[in-house]
């Protein structure tokens, strides 16, 4: 595991990994999941479908305080690892949505019964 990480992070300069509840996952150096960047990316062009690339750059730059530099090793290693990544925004979403679920419940548990 270490060795393909070190080969990745190699042939992705800016790219590392880390630890987290959900397992290691691909990291921008001092920044973001790159799953977060792409997620961020996809939202943006599913609100905006006809959006430019260029617009699209600067948008995620805002959204996620990103710069172009940053994005683009987001969305270069995604390229090469597309699979990992959308594995890791499936296991996200699913971690995300039991989450929810078991706080819904929680809230319900809270509430006053009426008698």
């Amino acid at each position: 595991m270490f060795i393909d990480e070190a080969l990745k992070s190699y042939e992705h300069p800016g790219v590392n990994f880390r630890p987290g509840p959900t397992g290691r996952r691909a990291a921008l150096a001092g920044g973001p999941d790159v799953w977060e960047v792409i997620t961020a990316l996809d939202d943006i062009r599913n609100e905006d479908p006809q959006i430019s690339e260029a617009d699209l750059l600067e948008e995620l730059g805002t959204v996620t305080g990103l710069t172009t530099t940053q994005i683009g090793i987001a969305v270069r290693y995604y390229a090469a690892y597309p699979d990992e990544i959308d594995e890791r925004i499936a296991l996200n979403r699913d971690v995300a949505d039991r989450e929810e679920k078991l706080w819904e419940a929680q809230q319900s548990l809270l509430r006053k019964r009426k008698t």
